[in-house]
């Protein structure tokens, strides 16, 4: 057998060595003719109709996922990072510059925040002092919120695996695949809605075709979902943190 000169074999490994930094850090693809979807789950040669479908398919199926980023909605942008699964999730919101812990088990919804956010910040209040001592009452208690008062809607949405997803997970316009990218070390394929102006979607290449990056149509925030089928605790507060205040959460 005929020896392989080592200089040959060194430069041969070199060029496989840039070709594979190239690939992982500019997503560009074609380096001696590699398939970019070898070794991947497959739904990187699908039409991008059904990648967003499959990739959907795969969020609902999932018990829990990682959420996390900024949400704009009309005026005000939320800043999230929850934690969810079917029956609840937990986790923070900050809106406004001001941060508060979100609970949700079950039915049962909890807000845990400083003073500072239950302090009447609208200023309709004329006893200050009072309105003062009421807040540093609620100050790191979990305040449960009824399901009859206008918050318990707007909040529990953001404790919503399914909810929040399947409004979340539906580009806008027409669909498109924009090339193969990576996120966090994992392979995807990006999908896009009217050329990125209707979203912009990064799927899994490896293992289940999870969504990974969701970049909002119109500029509405852009959000990373990690974490998928990990498990984590959730579990109500006890009674001596929690307080109760029936039907109606004091105004703030």
């Amino acid at each position: 057998m005929t020896a392989i000169p080592q200089g040959r074999t060194r430069r041969a490994a070199l060029a496989s060595a840039v070709c594979a930094l190239v690939v992982t850090g500019t997503g560009v693809t074609g380096c001696g003719g590699d398939d970019p979807d070898a070794g991947t789950n497959g739904v990187g040669k699908l039409p991008p109709a059904k990648i967003q479908s499959r990739t959907q398919s795969a969020a609902r199926a999932a018990e829990t996922v990682r959420l996390s980023g900024a949400v704009i909605s009309g005026k005000r942008t939320y800043k999230l990072d929850m934690q969810l699964k079917g029956d609840g999730g937990t986790g923070s919101v900050t809106s406004k510059g001001v941060t508060f812990q979100l609970l949700r088990v079950d039915e049962h919804l909890f807000i845990k925040a400083d003073a500072d956010f239950w302090d009447h910040q609208d200023g309709k209040s004329d006893d200050a002092t009072s309105d003062a001592t009421a807040a540093g009452k609620l100050e790191g208690k979990y305040v449960k919120v009824p399901k009859g008062d206008p918050a318990y809607k707007q909040l529990s949405v953001f404790t919503d695996k399914d909810v929040l997803l399947d409004g979340l997970l539906t580009l806008q316009g027409e669909l498109a695949t924009d090339g193969h990218h990576e996120q966090r070390g994992l392979r995807t394929i990006r999908i896009t809605g009217d050329k990125g102006s209707g979203g912009e979607l990064d799927v899994s290449l490896e293992g289940k075709p999870y969504p990974l990056l969701l970049v909002r149509a119109g500029g509405a925030g852009t959000l990373r979902l990690t974490d998928w089928g990990k498990g984590f605790a959730l579990e109500a507060p006890d009674k001596d943190e929690t307080v109760d205040y029936g039907q109606q959460l004091p105004s703030s």
